[in-house]
């Protein structure tokens, strides 16, 4: 199962490699959108910059994870299917996806502090939580991509299951990341944020692995 794991992670990274525009292309949308932040507002204020950060991992996260599934033909996800087994396919995917989308979420990162400023009181313990975020973010539109991919490849529907979906986790996120720009929490509200969010990647990451393989079949 490993082995079947690492040679799909392996082929979706060398596909990555030598299909680099698209790769180009999201690392665009990224730069120019935080440069249009930064002609927009110079300067914004700690909660401001705090929910534009996350509206934007939202859309890179939709950009970059949509194309993990919908690239893939029928003739090649007929010939996964001699190759490898459901889970491991799913497995694959979602550790692609959280490898890509922590690589992108913190270069929007860097890009926030070198364009708009850095306003946060604990730097590290931010970027700890877009790690942690950029992972719930990717599994959940991983999940979805897979539902999308078999509905004739409706990037479309993937957005519209996503984003009531997604909000309640995006609000988690941003009420969770204030804790970096210095606001106090009271004692152990800290702590119940996270494993909330930690026990909701779980249950996705169960239900993709449970749900995947009847899709797989079709």
């Amino acid at each position: 199962m490993t082995k079947s794991i690492l040679a799909l992670l392996k082929k979706d990274l060398l596909l990555e490699l030598r299909q680099q525009h698209s790769l180009y292309g999201i690392l665009l949308y990224v730069a120019s959108t935080i440069f249009v932040l930064y002609l927009s507002i110079n300067n914004p204020e700690g909660e401001v910059w705090n929910g534009l950060f996350w509206i934007i991992q939202l859309f890179v996260c939709v950009n970059a994870v949509a194309k993990s599934f919908l690239q893939e033909s029928k003739g090649r996800m007929l010939y996964f299917y001699t190759i490898s087994g459901a889970k491991e396919f799913i497995i694959a995917k979602l550790i692609y996806n959280i490898i890509l989308m922590l690589i992108m979420s913190l270069l929007s990162l860097g890009l926030f502090f070198i364009l708009l400023k850095n306003p946060l009181g604990n730097t590290l313990q931010f970027i700890g939580i877009v790690c942690l975020g950029g992972i719930s973010i990717s599994l959940v539109f991983t999940l979805l991509a897979a539902i999308a991919a078999k509905a004739q490849q409706n990037a479309a529907l993937m957005a519209i299951m996503g984003f009531p979906l997604i909000i309640p986790q995006l609000l988690l996120l941003i009420r969770l990341s204030k804790v970096a720009f210095g606001e106090i929490f009271r004692e152990g509200a800290l702590l119940q944020l996270s494993l909330l969010i930690v026990g909701l990647d779980l249950m996705v990451i169960a239900l993709s692995i449970i749900l995947f393989p009847f899709l797989w079949k079709d």
